[in-house]
């Protein structure tokens, strides 16, 4: 850590976060690793309210309330847009409820401006992927604005080439289109697994554009991954004409974040189910806060797990509303796995699960949180994307970064059923394969290096403060 005696002035950074628990992770770790490293820095974090995201405000309140030099603003609540832009294009409606929101942030950080005292100046802006339209605040009130990106590199090559494809044929993928070639990615990157935004004609793919055109407008791009992860994507960005790419992950929850709807008791009834496991039996099923599945695919699942003959920890989300897990599994099915299944409706503690010596493989939706915390842990996946940008992560997982065993790569909610002859075939696969284990467990040894002192993510966030704010 820079200590106060090189201090000649505190540096306030403002974070503008999306409200999602997905991203809200990454972004409070994020905040509280930079403090770590560096006495200099404050930060302030504007809190937006999604109507409905009271699990993420409690999680940013309980992340930071031990924090002193980090301070959350609350935002005042803007409308949200109607509730059927959320089920045409989850991303569009975030996209316009951001835009009410930019009011509220530009009055916010003039007022932080103006009463910083000549003790503190504010060095820039961090704003999610989804706040980029709020470089326009940062340039107007002449802060440099930073793009804090949630996701990957391979997401940040796609993004970084969206504006040219734009501006050559300007208009939306087709799941048909011939294979992509993507500056960064490997291999020819096929259509239908690039993120379910690009392909939607009411408002997805525009939002997109939109945020894609302003990334080279930043002073620099933050991204939760490391170089030994993705080496041939990091490499591309020196084109002179990206902005810095600084590789400061992986950056993680480690405890996990809470959840009110899981009591001790189950928690509990998880953690000792797993103790009584022999290392490395069970597969853990787990497909993160949007992940659900109707019951003709929920029964397919069951006799899929029960036919592979491994233990497993299944997360179960049905949506059919109220449904007990007797109602959507196969009759008998409860009696039969007793002992060698576990089933837990809704929630499980998946980083508290994934660091358990018991979990030997994850079937997972492939969401970069989730990437990162089976690489942490060294445990495989078996890929399950199922929306956003999770195809394309299953993708380079499995073909490019070979750390991943494969289930389905383009699947998303909608397509067709995954069968129980290939649920057996992968959760088998996932637990035998000892070279996907190998590589897992290397690459996590790789992240962890990459976090000491002179690993590489640790000299990148070195190099970002000094950027930001100088060594003087």
């Amino acid at each position: 850590m820079i200590s106060n005696s090189k201090m000649k002035q505190a540096a306030e950074l403002i974070f503008v976060p999306v409200p999602g628990i997905g991203h809200l992770v990454s972004t409070l770790e994020f905040a509280k690793r930079l403090i770590d490293r560096d006495d200099r820095l404050f930060i302030k974090i504007l809190s937006m309210k999604f109507p409905f995201t009271s699990t993420a405000d409690a999680y940013t309140r309980s992340l930071t309330a031990s924090q002193p030099r980090i301070q959350i603003i609350d935002l005042p609540q803007v409308d949200p847009p109607p509730s059927l832009d959320l089920s045409v294009s989850t991303e569009n409606y975030i996209y316009v409820f951001i835009e009410k929101n930019i009011p509220n942030v530009k009055k916010a950080v003039t007022d932080i401006l103006s009463s910083n005292s000549g003790s503190s100046h504010v060095v820039g802006l961090v704003l999610d992927f989804f706040c980029l339209s709020m470089i326009d605040v940062g340039t107007e009130l002449n802060l440099p604005s930073y793009l804090f990106l949630t996701a990957n590199l391979g997401f940040l090559s796609l993004m970084l080439c969206l504006p040219t494809r734009h501006n050559q044929i300007g208009t939306e993928f087709s799941e048909s289109d011939p294979e992509f070639l993507i500056p960064g990615i490997l291999n020819p990157v096929p259509s239908g697994v690039l993120p379910s935004a690009v392909f939607n004609k009411h408002g997805g793919y525009t939002a997109y554009v939109k945020l894609a055109q302003r990334f080279r407008d930043t002073k620099g791009i933050m991204v939760n991954s490391f170089r030994e992860l993705e080496p041939y994507a990091f490499d591309s960005f020196s084109d002179g004409q990206t902005p810095p790419v600084y590789t400061i992950g992986p950056v993680l929850d480690l405890k996990g974040p809470p959840d009110p709807a899981l009591d001790e008791a189950q928690h509990d009834n998880i953690m000792k189910w797993l103790d009584d496991q022999p290392p490395l039996s069970v597969v853990f099923l787990c497909f993160g806060s949007m992940g659900s599945f109707d019951e003709t695919q929920v029964k397919e699942m069951a006799l899929g797990l029960e036919s592979s003959g491994h233990r497993f920890l299944w997360s179960l989300r049905s949506r059919t509303p109220n449904a007990l897990a007797d109602d959507v599994l196969p009759e008998g099915f409860l009696d039969r796995i007793k002992g060698k299944g576990m089933i837990c409706s809704g929630w499980a503690p998946q980083v508290e699960v994934l660091a358990h010596k018991a979990i030997g493989g994850f079937v997972s939706h492939c969401g970069w949180n989730s990437i990162l915390e089976s690489l942490w842990h060294g445990v495989p996946i078996v890929t399950w994307p199922i929306y956003a940008e999770q195809q394309l992560n299953a993708y380079r997982m499995v073909k490019e970064l070979g750390l991943a065993v494969e289930l389905r790569l383009d699947y998303r909610n909608g397509s067709n059923l995954v069968m129980a002859d290939e649920i057996e075939r992968a959760v088998r696969r996932v637990v035998d394969d000892h070279e996907v284990r190998k590589k897992v467990k290397e690459m996590g040894e790789m992240a962890r290096k990459a976090l000491m002192d002179g690993g590489s993510s640790f000299n990148s966030i070195g190099q970002l403060i000094e950027d930001m704010i100088g060594t003087s």
